[in-house]
């Protein structure tokens, strides 16, 4: 399993329904997607649930890198490039996946967290509490999914959380709406640790 997200931050002023009819116009478009885990259409608006920026931050979970490249050098992500320039592209190989108790229900909101393992830190311990740490998130009420995934050249954990609703306040990290979800291959995707 692999994760992907870009964030494409826009103006103080920038008419969210912009993105909102393109992710209705072309989200659908990879409903079925061969090698798609899932793709959670993110957006963050200015004001809405403590955000203090619009931006336009899709989160991706692929089944293989090779269904990533195909995405990304073929022409849905380009069109994004025309449209918006190109983006930073944050990418990680994934270390666990959980379906929440709300995994039948259509997420309407996420949250990414990150968390940076310490340098005198074991790294496998690190990682195995970050694991921990998926399953007790996955129980918690509300929860549709969640990973974790790692960025070894920084040694940064990367939680991602679908929620059914919105997340609860408590809940640390950038929050999202959700405004699509293409999960073409979520059922496919192996629960639990990826090694």
């Amino acid at each position: 399993m692999y994760a992907m997200q870009y964030r494409i931050t826009l103006p103080a002023d920038y008419d969210m329904n912009v993105i909102r009819h393109r992710v209705e116009t072309k989200g659908p478009l990879l409903d079925d997607f061969p090698g798609l885990g899932l793709k959670a259409y993110a957006i963050s608006e200015r004001g809405v649930d403590g955000a203090t920026v619009n931006a336009y931050a899709p989160f991706y979970l692929w089944a293989a890198p090779d269904a990533m490249h195909r995405f990304l050098w073929g022409p849905g992500f380009q069109g994004l490039v025309q449209d918006f320039g190109r983006p930073v592209v944050e990418h990680w190989p994934g270390l666990a996946l959980a379906r929440g108790r709300a995994a039948a229900a259509v997420p309407r909101a996420a949250t990414r967290h990150t968390e940076t393992v310490p340098a005198g830190a074991d790294p496998a311990g690190a990682v195995e509490g970050a694991v921990q740490e998926l399953r007790r998130r996955a129980d918690a009420d509300g929860v549709h999914s969640t990973a974790v995934a790692i960025d070894p050249r920084g040694w940064e954990l990367v939680h991602f959380t679908l929620w059914e609703h919105a997340a609860p306040r408590a809940e640390p990290g950038d929050r999202y709406q959700v405004l699509h979800l293409s999960a073409p291959g979520l059922d496919a995707l192996p629960e639990g640790r990826q090694w």
